[in-house]
């Protein structure tokens, strides 16, 4: 099953070993701890509940999921809690694992991840809030996890191109690639990773969807960082599937299609928390909200190329962020 990934850590940002044994979570990490934030004076408040208690927080192991691990950290060392950072654990599977069992307290996830992934659903709902509430109610009632509010960031497949070639060649939307590829078959080509390229809600279906056929030549199959610097050069390819969330597309300038007949699954992020801390601490459901409703893709975008092109620290970039939003002094 797809596994999230928005990007790499920049070399030399983070190096983090986890084990894990039976149901027993080890972490280590170099990357700068949010508990050293200086957190001052901002819009969230202490919160009496939470003062002193030490709330574990994990994260998958791709820049994104690590950036909302310390916006939480931050919040809730805010609030007056103490954080046990266990962000950057080795994979989605090991991740929900350790929520579940309750290794980890808390950590971000996204709703077309669980929905397909951990509650084995092939085909995803088409409305985001339908998405999110038909996850909330089964995994509540599957495996006690709570979702907190999702953010409205979608971080789902896209084909991308060149702005350049986007504006001379008058393309928006899926559809409108569709009708190009018939007419210019020559500049069809595209780069993909191998998993979409064979899945279901990938390639094969959003071809069949909107009625998309090239020659199996203008199709190559290249790692997924290799995507972004093919689809900028615009020799092998000159559309590349994209995370719609992922800071290469700014960096390199590229604009991803709108999925106009919806066909991709909906991957909104929310911070999902083991059923027995949010009884323990139910608060905690609402500590993110505020921050949750200003990551859109934009925002998540931005964050991203800051660490994966910029080469800053996830945690520094978490801090700058809550700052300059007011959350924190």
């Amino acid at each position: 099953m797809r596994a999230r990934k928005s990007g790499l850590i920049a070399a030399g940002a983070a190096v983090a070993l986890t084990l894990l044994s039976g149901c027993k979570l080890t972490q280590v990490t170099t990357e700068n701890d949010a508990a050293a934030v200086a957190v001052g004076r901002g819009s969230i408040k202490k919160d009496p509940a939470l003062a002193g208690k030490t709330i574990a927080v994990g994260s998958k192991d791709f820049t994104e999921n690590i950036l909302l691990g310390h916006l939480t950290m931050i919040a809730l060392k805010a609030a007056g809690a103490k954080v046990d950072n266990r962000t950057n654990i080795k994979g989605s599977v090991n991740s929900r694992k350790a929520l579940v069992a309750g290794e980890i307290d808390a950590g971000w996830e996204y709703t077309g991840t669980a929905w397909i992934t951990y509650l084995n659903h092939t085909d995803p709902v088409p409305d985001s809030r339908g998405q999110y509430e038909a996850v909330v109610k089964e995994d509540w009632a599957k495996n006690r996890v709570v979702w907190a509010s999702p953010a409205p960031a979608n971080n789902t497949y896209a084909l991308a191109v060149r702005a350049d070639k986007a504006k001379e060649w008058n393309l928006k939307t899926l559809s409108d690639l569709a009708t190009f590829a018939r007419t210019h078959q020559a500049d069809a080509t595209f780069c993909l990773e191998s998993e979409f390229a064979s899945r279901n809600d990938g390639w094969p279906g959003m071809a069949k969807a909107y009625g998309l056929t090239v020659p199996p030549d203008n199709i190559k199959t290249v790692d997924t960082g290799v995507v972004y610097t093919e689809t900028k050069k615009g020799t092998a390819c000159n559309f590349g599937e994209v995370f719609t969330t992922d800071g290469r597309i700014n960096n390199l300038k590229l604009v991803p299609l709108v999925d106009d007949k919806r066909f991709f699954p909906i991957y909104n992020p929310a911070l999902t928390l083991n059923g027995a801390t949010a009884a323990k601490y139910p608060s905690l459901v609402k500590l993110m909200e505020p921050v949750t409703a200003r990551l859109d893709d934009a925002t998540l975008r931005r964050l991203n190329e800051e660490v994966d092109v910029k080469g800053e620290l996830a945690s520094t970039v978490a801090a700058n962020w809550m700052k300059q939003q007011g959350f924190i002094g």
